[in-house]
């Protein structure tokens, strides 16, 4: 019966491929081109049945990626949807599109978003000082440099898709792998694009609330409504999805440039009283810098989302690390000079005391166009949740075709060809966190989660020196950063545990090694509850969906 359904879907979607076959080319890219032959088309969905067992133990459903081993014949294997034997007629074609200015743009673009326009006072709160919160600044600006070159090692040695995932896969095998798609699933990309929104609530709700704080309830109501209105553009279409992408992340820029302009604007007048004796506050404590660190890593968050997509990055072993060096340093300057720009008009205790810095800076400096401020980083921070929901669908899409999450989230809309489950499982994992959480918990939980893959993306490089001394490697790190990185990775993790233990670290953790009781049964086993056929049949009629061999498809 559910071969049946797919094939049913499998020829609506054979059908709308044809119909869209002489279309322009912009309509059916974005990150990666798709060569489907005919022949490929009218079986697609009678050659994908319920999956067969991959070496590794995971229940995946792709059978046409080139399987590859690594050169020293010691790893494992692992998938690649652009591996030596692909060709124009493969199946699935990826074409290698971004080069290093596309690189550059997505490094900046997506590290860039709600960060520097909330982080700031939280960061002052946790040190009690300017010059403090100015060196850990500059300080996450270096500590994402460095993570981000040795992911430069890891994406050269391992060009498919999946980035950590991938990368654990090669050093640890897949237990490690399913736990951080686990984990990066039902939390992390959640609980990013939960931030994101607040923020944004956040700051439209500012523009209408002069007098007072805004209520909690409303910015909640706000976060929410954005999450539905992002889903529902996402869903509908991927050129869409695109297009807001573009246009809001070009309102994000112009955010910046006013921030900064503003501020050299001040600093010309003369006010410069709030940038002296910058070091006169106390010294923090050790766990008080760690989770000021937190607050600015967040910021900062997206230095390794250039991994994601080294499949389609022309000439990876040059133009994956030039990017990091040009993209990671010029966002530090920006947000350097945003933070100067923001004590130019306001005292650091008028920034703790602000809700939207941003509004607040506004209103100082703009006038009677202050409302552009807050306009401005409205259309910014949305854009910014519409990326991460983009993203977060993907990585959903890739893991449960895996066999690592339900079957129904790696299916794509017949005719719109959007990854809808995985985006819908997302943003109602989102909503809940936006209900029940605030900013600065949401940002603590996702650095500390976050930064314990980061730390074991770097061990795998540095396993892999040892264990892989063969593999090639393009591009190679000195091996001090790597160890450098996972030693405050490890710091990062400990000192706020050691400092202020709080249960929500615990839960962290336990949630992380819960991933276990799943993976198993139903992965490493392959346990296939029967009522599971009747749940996914049941979705795929209410959603329009089928399964498919690669994320690529709605690209």
């Amino acid at each position: 019966m559910r071969d049946s359904i797919s094939q049913f879907f499998s020829s609506a979607a054979s059908h709308h491929h044809e119909c869209r076959k002489h279309s322009s080319d912009s309509d059916d890219s974005f990150a990666g081109h798709v060569s489907i032959n005919d022949v490929s088309k009218a079986n697609w969905g009678a050659q994908i049945g319920n999956g067969a067992k991959d070496p590794n133990g995971s229940i995946g459903r792709g059978t046409s990626e080139a399987a590859e081993t690594d050169s020293s014949g010691t790893g494992g294997m692992r998938d690649s949807l652009e591996g030596t034997g692909s060709a124009q007629n493969d199946l699935i074609h990826l074409q290698r599109r971004v080069g290093l200015f596309s690189g550059v743009a997505l490094i900046v673009g997506t590290m860039i978003g709600s960060g520097i326009f909330v982080s700031p006072s939280g960061l002052l709160v946790r040190t009690g000082s300017v010059g403090v919160s100015f060196i850990i600044w500059m300080a996450c600006g270096l500590l994402s440099l460095l993570g981000a070159l040795a992911y430069a090692e890891l994406g050269t040695m391992n060009t498919s898709s999946g980035a950590e995932w991938a990368y654990f896969m090669d050093a640890f095998g897949p237990w490690p792998a399913f736990l951080f798609s686990w984990v990066s699933t039902l939390v992390l990309k959640p609980s990013q694009m939960a931030i994101i929104c607040l923020s944004f609530a956040q700051y439209a709700v500012e523009a209408f609330v002069a007098e007072c704080d805004p209520p909690l309830t409303v910015v909640k109501m706000v976060a929410i409504l954005a999450i539905v209105s992002i889903l529902f553009v996402n869903c509908y279409s991927v050129n869409l999805g695109m297009a807001v992408q573009n246009i809001f992340t070009s309102a994000k820029l112009v955010a910046v440039l006013i921030v900064i302009c503003g501020g050299a604007y001040k600093l010309l007048q003369g006010n410069t009283q709030h940038l002296q004796n910058a070091f006169s506050g106390p010294t923090p404590s050790l766990g008080a810098i760690a989770t000021a660190f937190y607050t600015g890593l967040w910021a900062y968050d997206g230095w390794n989302n250039l991994n994601y997509v080294t499949e389609e990055i022309q000439n990876p072993s040059k133009n994956l690390p030039r990017s990091i060096i040009i993209g990671i340093p010029l966002v530090t300057l920006c947000y350097a000079l945003i933070n100067v720009s923001y004590l130019a008009a306001m005292s650091a205790t008028e920034m703790i005391e602000s809700e939207a810095v941003a509004v607040t800076f506004g209103n100082r400096i703009l006038g009677a166009l202050a409302w552009l401020m807050p306009l401005s980083v409205t259309i910014s921070t949305f854009g910014s949740a519409n990326g991460t929901l983009f993203a977060a669908g993907r990585l959903c899409f890739a893991a449960s075709r895996e066999g690592h999450l339900l079957d129904i989230l790696s299916y794509v809309h017949v005719r719109r060809l959007t990854p809808a489950p995985g985006l819908i499982f997302h943003s109602l994992i989102a909503g809940a966190m936006v209900l029940y959480g605030t900013i600065d918990s949401l940002i603590d939980f996702f650095s500390f989660t976050a930064w314990i893959f980061y730390g074991g993306a770097m061990l795998a490089l540095i396993v892999m020196r040892y264990t892989k001394p063969n593999y090639p490697r393009p591009y190679k790190v000195p091996l001090i950063i790597p160890i450098l990185v996972m030693i405050i990775s490890g710091y990062l993790v400990a000192a706020p545990i050691i400092e202020k233990p709080q249960i929500e670290y615990l839960y962290a953790v336990l949630f992380i090694f819960a991933g276990s009781l799943f993976y198993l049964p139903f992965v490493h086993w392959g346990y296939h509850p029967k009522f599971m056929d009747n749940f996914t049949l049941f979705f795929q009629m209410l959603f329009e969906v089928v399964p498919t061999t690669s994320m690529a498809m709605f690209d």
